[in-house]
């Protein structure tokens, strides 16, 4: 069945999940968070995706109050930062978050990264014992889906040796310039959903000569081809902006479809942008 904007994924314990979410990482500012939002779901997004640590979320449920969609209409992710490390604190965070939101519950709630430099000595314990408030809120109704953000094989099966729940999405840094093949793979093995953060790799693939060449024939731009790629390739895209324009352009991708040809040449551009971060490595 073709792809629409209505399109939804079914993570695997049945939620449904729209294709193609927008990302608020980087409109911090309350204004232009809300406004950036207020775009997005005048173009027809209804998966939102937001993070304690982005600083926005108080914006993001002001502007969802305002444009006033049912809340069964709308998909509302939200992510637990890495100064979270025990139960009774991630208990807290949660808490703090649906509050800022202004929601009884949110759709997806991730781990943000899997080893955070302040208990890297025992960064696995971490995420087992925060895991098991996840997996707790998930049965209190308070998410309707947990899962993970830049875990790589080795923090996935550090996870499952306590975990109730798979996680039910992997969020990574994913574009045809950084396609992250071993994560993918590992997250499929499981049956765990990957959500493409950076789709457009930071916007440092756009100028590529062959996937400028590839929107041309199509009449689209490379952004709208490289969130295409990931539709195509099974992936949960999150562009993100605060331009209406472009907002609106990069969920104006469902009126065309990449032959195989096309996605051989894109897969060829791997090492062209930016590149995802060793999550064993980050300094914080």
């Amino acid at each position: 069945m073709a792809l629409t904007i209505n399109s939804t994924y079914k993570l695997t314990n049945g939620v449904e999940i729209p294709t193609v979410g927008f990302g608020t990482w980087q409109a911090a500012d309350g204004t232009e968070a809300k406004n950036a939002v207020l775009d997005a779901l005048k173009a027809g997004y209804r998966h939102i995706d937001t993070a304690a640590i982005y600083g926005n979320e108080k914006a993001v449920g002001e502007a969802i109050a305002e444009f006033g969609i049912a809340r069964e209409d709308i998909f509302v992710t939200t992510k637990l930062w890495n100064d979270i490390h025990t139960y009774e604190a991630a208990k807290v965070a949660l808490a703090t978050s649906l509050e800022k939101l202004g929601l009884d519950y949110v759709d997806l709630y991730l781990i943000h990264w899997p080893n955070p430099i302040s208990i890297r000595h025992n960064w696995e314990e971490r995420n087992q014992e925060v895991w098991r408030y996840m997996e707790e809120a998930l049965e209190a109704g308070l998410v309707r889906s947990i899962g993970i953000s830049n875990f790589h094989e080795r923090h996935i099966d550090s996870l499952l040796k306590t975990a109730k729940v798979v996680p039910h999405v992997n969020q990574i840094h994913l574009s045809p310039s950084e396609m992250q093949p071993e994560v993918v793979a590992a997250s499929d093995k499981h049956g765990i959903l990957v959500q493409a953060y950076s789709p457009l790799g930071t916007g440092s693939i756009l100028q590529v000569p062959e996937l400028v060449a590839i929107a041309d024939k199509y009449g689209k731009t490379p952004a709208q081809v490289a969130i295409r790629w990931s539709l195509q390739k099974g992936y949960n895209p999150l562009p993100k902006s605060v331009t209406t324009s472009r907002i609106i352009g990069n969920i104006d991708v469902f009126d065309f479809e990449l032959t195989d040809e096309d996605i051989k040449i894109i897969e060829s551009l791997g090492g062209t942008g930016n590149v995802a971060s060793n999550p064993d490595e980050q300094g914080f």
